[in-house]
């Protein structure tokens, strides 16, 4: 994992427009900061999916083409803190569905977390957690032909351009058997006035979890990046459907990295882009799987119209 951090660090401030993937906000503090985020007044996204899970859970059942009588698997793409995914857990338990919960995520301090409290909360629920990459997690589960249901919430899709969430579902294919499902969960196209403050809120969280990037270059590689030299700014366009997040440099100045052996150099206004959230709407998600072997079979939204859950099938 250090290796990789140390060549995308390095990938992405020689590029002639900075950035540093989205991935890396989440070691410890990160983790944290982000819980902090889900449950801000100003980010929506949390409250309105966990809403759906709440308050359709039994729709969502039925829209997977799950039954008591058969085994499956249910995988989730960057659990978290399995907040949402919880409720749809309590009820498969309760209602003595056969599974096993298997959460994939970047970060083994969320997995350590996850496994804890679910051993409490949920203890008849068998979970295998899996810390790493989404497809070599799945390449472990491949050969064994139990029907599984993939869920990526969060509209975690949105931290990838267009064309990389459209080949990621066309991977996602190759990993899992026909009549599979992908629970999918997407933040939809709304207002600036609604979408930019959920992205730079009153209290400044969303601004530390963003400078805990530099914070943690500085740690595990060994920088020196003067966290106060940096300021997060997200930009977001209703017409593109896009926010993208940036740390700007307010002053000139060198940043020396000694793990990859170089020294960055920054011009005063210089962006580091930290993170794209795409925001979408029916068109956008057709676009998207138009050249995978999924189809729409489910679309789920809470009350405000504000997300949606798409269940997805492979033919």
């Amino acid at each position: 994992m250090l290796e990789k951090f140390i060549k995308d660090v390095d990938k992405g401030l020689s590029s002639y427009e900075k950035s540093i993937p989205s991935k890396y906000f989440y070691d410890k503090n990160g983790d944290e900061l982000f819980i902090k985020i889900m449950h801000l007044p100003e980010y929506y996204v949390t409250r309105a999916e966990l809403e759906i899970f709440k308050h359709q859970t039994k729709k969502i059942i039925t829209a997977l083409e799950i039954n008591t009588k058969t085994y499956f698997q249910l995988i989730e793409f960057g659990a978290g803190d399995g907040l949402k995914t919880k409720e749809l857990l309590r009820v498969l338990d309760k209602e003595n569905y056969k599974f096993e919960y298997v959460p994939i995520d970047i970060s083994q301090n969320a997995l350590n977390s996850l496994q804890k409290k679910l051993s409490i909360e949920l203890p008849n629920v068998s979970i295998k957690p899996k810390q790493g990459d989404y497809f070599e997690a799945l390449k472990l589960l491949k050969d064994n032909h139990h029907p599984k249901v993939v869920l990526f919430l969060g509209s975690n899709i949105g931290n990838m351009t267009d064309e990389t969430a459209s080949k990621f579902i066309y991977r996602l294919g190759a990993f899992i058997y026909p009549n599979d499902k992908l629970f999918l969960g997407v933040d939809l196209i709304k207002s600036q006035s609604i979408v930019l403050p959920a992205y730079n809120d009153s209290q400044g969280i969303t601004k530390d979890f963003n400078l805990n990037l530099l914070k943690r270059i500085n740690c595990e590689l060994d920088a020196n990046f003067e966290i106060n030299n940096f300021y997060h700014h997200p930009e977001y366009s209703e017409k593109e459907g896009v926010v993208r997040s940036y740390l700007v440099s307010t002053v000139e100045q060198n940043v020396s990295i000694k793990k990859i052996r170089k020294v960055y150099k920054f011009k005063k206004g210089e962006k580091i882009l930290t993170e794209i959230s795409r925001k979408y709407n029916d068109e956008t998600i057709n676009e998207m799987i138009k050249k995978t072997d999924f189809k729409i079979i489910e679309k789920l939204s809470d009350s405000k119209k504000y997300f949606s859950n798409y269940v997805l099938v492979k033919s």
